[in-house]
């Protein structure tokens, strides 16, 4: 597949319980990223919907490739012409009292072209903050890498926890991994003490570009997630950041530029020890 020039955008919320609201403003910011000339657009994990814990995700389960969040996704893709990153959705499982937070990929025709199950859940006590997360009640993880051709090169999809295992990162750029894509919902607290850091790692150890789409503000669960979203190069720069509040970010990624240094860095050619 041909590689074409990339403007990408990632977009920012601070979604709440309300659906329609969500979307509304999920579609706002998309089309001003789309007339900005991105074409390809990522979204936040659960950019539709944060209730007052994982339990209320069962309300709005999809079964697979049907429902209304997957029509929206696909509709949007279409109607600006764009690959779009879905977020996170909730999506039906065997399991009757569980969901899997899935990230879908659509190409500029609205086609799904990729799903990504979470593989890390979020199962922590954040004592500082007083606040407990449990997201395997609710959720189911899966078990399978998703690495995609696109127009713009290979790409890589995890889900925010997911970006703490290097492991999983390795294995996807052994998969041939040029652009990994991250929706994401840090807490306020674990976004302070880590979140560019871990984004950073994960770009700089596997010379490839990361894209992070973030929730950042206060939630009706009491939840405050930390935001900043940003885009950074295989070198470890950051091409664009938004700290706080609904928004987006948007760069142009130079492929050239991943590719010479590879060529002139090439650290992971000096591998010795490999993950099995």
């Amino acid at each position: 597949m041909e590689k074409q020039a990339l403007k990408v955008a990632c977009i920012q919320l601070a979604s709440g319980s309300n659906v329609n609201a969500n979307l509304l403003e999920t579609e706002k910011l998309v089309e001003a990223a789309a007339h900005d000339g991105a074409n390809l657009v990522v979204l936040p994990e659960n950019f539709a919907f944060m209730g007052a814990n994982c339990s209320e995700l069962l309300k709005i389960r999809e079964p697979v490739e049907d429902g209304p969040l997957q029509y929206f996704l696909s509709h949007l893709a279409k109607r600006h012409g764009i690959w779009l990153v879905g977020g996170s959705i909730p999506m039906e499982t065997i399991d009757n009292t569980k969901v899997r937070s899935a990230c879908l990929l659509f190409d500029a025709e609205g086609r799904r072209v990729a799903r990504y199950d979470k593989i890390h859940l979020f199962d922590v006590n954040l004592v500082e903050a007083d606040e407990r997360y449990v997201e395997s009640e609710s959720i189911e993880p899966g078990d399978s890498l998703c690495v995609v051709d696109s127009p713009f090169g290979r790409m890589g999809l995890a889900i925010c926890y997911d970006v703490r295992f290097p492991e999983l990162f390795r294995a996807m750029l052994d998969q041939g991994a040029e652009i990994f894509v991250l929706p994401a919902a840090f807490t306020a607290l674990t976004g302070k003490a880590h979140w560019e850091s871990l984004l950073r790692a994960r770009s700089i150890e596997n010379l490839s570009f990361m894209l992070a789409a973030a929730q950042g503000g206060f939630h009706i669960n009491g939840r405050e997630t930390y935001g900043h979203s940003m885009i950074i190069d295989p070198w470890g720069n950051k091409l664009a950041e938004r700290k706080r509040g609904n928004g987006y970010i948007i760069a142009e990624l130079d492929l050239g530029f991943l590719g010479a240094t590879r060529r002139n860095f090439p650290s992971i050619n000096h591998r010795r020890l490999h993950c099995s």
